[in-house]
């Protein structure tokens, strides 16, 4: 007597997390051609825009996004509005990513930037791979400076030599200057042939030595002191 086989089914893979971004920019057709290019993208979604900096915090509010990418210059008057936005959403919200993109490239305002609490700094050439890259990369709590914001970064400070610095070890430094190039513990693992738990644990040691709490801060502080 045969039997028939009964059918099994196989369990469904669960579906990757989406990163739930805001477009924070003066110019509609701006945000529309963000929208367009993010959501071609399985696992980003545009789930908020605000044009100003009055309609930032409601926005975010009610979305409740992951990532805000937001223009520092969001009205005529001011070059530099966006970065009042981004201490106050940080601030309310504490696990909120904040990437600047914006076709500023001074200085000074990528430092500032970062010190209001952002976690990444863009320009608005940047090719599309390259803004997916930086999205995901905050998303997931890491920071993301393209090639030229953290040269600016590191160019606008000014190196002391202070005999009470924290020692750094090789690899520390090895570590903090991939991440300020924006990579992951898994990239930067790759990049020294180390896991990404050892890399977990050389960022952990690099925070508390700096005595800061977030990456992008560690790089600043890092560069202050002439590490990088």
């Amino acid at each position: 007597m045969t039997t028939t086989p009964v059918p099994t089914t196989s369990p469904t893979p669960p579906a990757a997390s989406t990163i739930g971004i805001v477009l924070v920019d003066d110019h509609a057709i701006v945000r529309q051609g963000l929208r367009a290019v993010l959501e071609r993208e399985d696992d980003l979604s545009v789930v908020g825009e605000a044009a100003s900096a009055a309609d930032v915090l409601g926005v975010v509010e009610r979305a409740r996004p992951d990532v805000v990418l937001l223009d520092l210059k969001l009205s005529a008057t001011s070059d530099t509005e966006g970065l009042a936005v981004c201490a106050t959403l940080t601030g309310r919200f504490p696990g909120l990513g904040v990437l600047v993109l914006t076709t500023l490239l001074d200085d000074r305002l990528v430092l500032a930037a970062i010190q209001h609490g952002a976690r990444g700094y863009v320009v608005k050439d940047v090719d599309t791979s390259e803004l997916v890259r930086a999205i995901r990369a905050v998303g997931r709590g890491d920071s993301a400076l393209d090639a030229r914001s953290a040269a600016a970064m590191v160019r606008s400070l000014s190196p002391g030599a202070d005999p009470g610095r924290p020692r750094l070890t090789e690899r520390e430094v090895e570590v903090l200057r991939l991440l300020a190039q924006g990579c992951s513990n898994r990239a930067i693992g790759h990049r020294l042939y180390i896991s990404e738990t050892t890399v977990k644990f050389h960022v952990s040691n690099l925070m508390r030595k700096l005595d800061v709490s977030r990456r992008a801060e560690a790089v600043y502080a890092a560069s202050k002191l002439g590490y990088i």
